[in-house]
């Protein structure tokens, strides 16, 4: 069972990891299937289960690419280059149908 100090401690790291951009970070408190439920995503998906499943991530020298659902349904790739520091730099959004 989770203790308290354990949901503390995961949401330190997670708020940390967003508020960095740091999406290692962030992807790292994910599994690969990891499911969403959310009344944003019912509304954006016109779904009334609201339900978002999974995501996937390429990596390069110095690049990675998100590549998941997005909120209409379709996929979304996003190659994101990132600076020495690891932060990105550039995104590129591309979409299917």
């Amino acid at each position: 069972m989770l203790t308290k100090d354990e949901a503390h401690r995961l949401a330190e790291h997670w708020v940390a990891a967003w508020n960095a951009h740091d999406l290692d970070r962030i992807l790292s408190h994910y599994e690969a299937d990891a499911e969403l439920i959310s009344p944003v995503a019912a509304h954006l998906l016109n779904d009334p289960q609201g339900r978002v499943v999974g995501r996937d991530v390429m990596w390069g020298v110095k690049s990675i690419v998100l590549y998941y659902a997005n909120q209409r349904g379709t996929h979304t790739g996003e190659y994101m280059e990132l600076s020495p520091r690891g932060k990105v730099v550039r995104v590129v959004a591309n979409y299917s149908g």
